[in-house]
């Protein structure tokens, strides 16, 4: 039987390897290295409000883990959250059903799974997975009755079962409260110095045609980006260490002037045009 020792010491370099295990409009994994001159150590517990792919979880989770940090992650798309558990809880059984879903999948399954409602939390996150993996894109997209309704993408042979990404994230999810609930909420559980919050919430338009805040059924125009705003001036009042990332548009550079902004380059990998998709600059406003 193994000792204590060596079962953490695999744990923690399982914990090394994980990194986000779905598509997401908006993620952050290129930007990492952009982010990290930002990023406060003298914290205790993590926030993510708006969790999302989930990149700087976990690029953070190593770190966390040694520390014996605690981390609390949340969004408001329950499908989203059921995902994250499952990975967590469940990833053994989730695993199974993708490779099922790997060995049937074509155009005729994935429009039957995405017509298909699941309400076991397995098979749900299962075929969230496959539809994400599958997809237009990568693209997450519901319309007014919450129903995800994106076409089917041009892939060749699409990894939908991925071990390799699942069960690092299974770790490294290990220390983290997941829950549905909105980003308002964090006013409840971040009151100090040792809080650390991370805010990436659905970027403001650059412009009319580029309105890509509606992903989901859940409306952020600028009523829920000033709300944001206005949380953060609450929350670095209480001296909680706070870090949000947006477009770079007068509207945002005006909303975060009370704060240190700082300008980073991203690149626009949502639109239908790949000649579309070049490089922009992102801001980071910083309490």
């Amino acid at each position: 039987m193994s000792s204590p020792s060596l079962l953490s010491s695999d744990s923690d370099f399982t914990v090394t390897m994980a990194r986000p295990f779905i598509k997401w409009a908006g993620g952050k994994s290129r930007l990492i290295d952009q982010y990290k001159p930002f990023l406060p150590t003298d914290y205790t517990r993590y926030h993510e409000p708006f969790l999302g792919g989930g990149a700087l979880f976990f690029h953070l989770a190593p770190q966390l883990h040694s520390q014996e940090k605690k981390a609390f992650l949340s969004d408001l798309n329950p499908e989203l959250v059921n995902v994250y558990t499952c990975v967590r809880d469940r990833v053994e059984e989730l695993i199974e059903q993708l490779l099922r879903h790997q060995e049937l999948h074509d155009k005729t399954h994935y429009y039957e799974v995405r017509a298909q409602l699941q309400t076991a939390p397995v098979a749900r996150a299962a075929r969230f997975i496959y539809l994400n993996k599958t997809c237009f894109n990568g693209l997450y997209r519901e319309n007014s009755k919450g129903l995800f309704n994106v076409p089917i993408g041009r892939y060749k042979n699409p990894k939908i079962c991925a071990p390799d990404l699942l069960r690092p994230a299974s770790a490294a999810l290990q220390i983290a409260d997941i829950s549905e609930r909105p980003f308002t909420a964090i006013a409840e559980r971040a009151t100090s110095a040792e809080d650390f919050v991370y805010f990436d919430p659905p970027y403001h338009p650059l412009s009319d045609t580029s309105k890509f805040t509606a992903y989901s059924r859940y409306r952020f125009g600028i009523e829920q980006q000033t709300e944001l705003k206005e949380l953060m001036k609450q929350l670095a009042q209480r001296k909680v260490q706070v870090l949000t990332s947006n477009s770079d548009c007068p509207f945002i550079r005006d909303l975060y002037k009370s704060f240190r902004v700082e300008t980073i380059t991203a690149a626009r990998s949502i639109n239908s045009k790949a000649s579309k998709r070049g490089k922009i600059t992102e801001v980071l406003a910083i309490a």
